[in-house]
């Protein structure tokens, strides 16, 4: 199997990541800036040089068909989809073919009214529940049982 590819400035989820990956004895990379230094005992961590958009593009050069990348980067998303690779959000919904394109179109609408108001305060971020982290790990879970499947099909006896 691949492995797996975390955009991991700022991400919520990387121990979930890191235990199912490891009881699935599949490979971690996380990326992350000189702002966020990350260690992990399992993942092969990557500090990539502070720049706008530097992890994306280490991420998805990194990036291979089958690969499952973690992000809450729409952008991010449709490149690796575009490479053949998986890509899941951090909320444990799945990025495919079908959503990608209205996900990016309400991105770029967003953007454009935040503009539109003059007013460029944005509140951070809520704080993360118990359950937005068993969605994800529901998630995960099933992703990475469904690609094990397609890449070991039951053999026929």
């Amino acid at each position: 199997m691949p492995g797996i590819l975390v955009d991991a400035d700022a991400c919520p989820v990387i121990r979930i990541v890191e235990r199912i990956a490891k009881a699935h004895d599949v490979p971690v990379t996380l990326l992350c800036d000189t702002n966020h230094v990350l260690m992990s005992d399992y993942s092969d961590v990557k500090v990539i040089g502070a720049g706008a958009d530097a992890v994306d593009f280490a991420l998805i050069n990194l990036c291979r068909r089958g690969d499952v990348v973690v992000t809450q980067d729409y952008g991010v998303a449709a490149l690796a989809l575009g490479k053949g690779a998986y890509a899941i959000h951090q909320s444990g919904e799945l990025y495919t073919q079908d959503n990608i394109d209205q996900m990016l179109m309400e991105r770029h609408l967003a953007r454009k009214a935040r503009m539109g108001k003059g007013k460029h305060h944005i509140k951070g971020p809520k704080k993360r529940t118990k359950e937005e982290d068993e969605a994800f790990e529901a998630a995960f879970q099933n992703l990475l049982m469904q690609i094990a499947a397609e890449h070991h099909p039951a053999e026929e006896k």
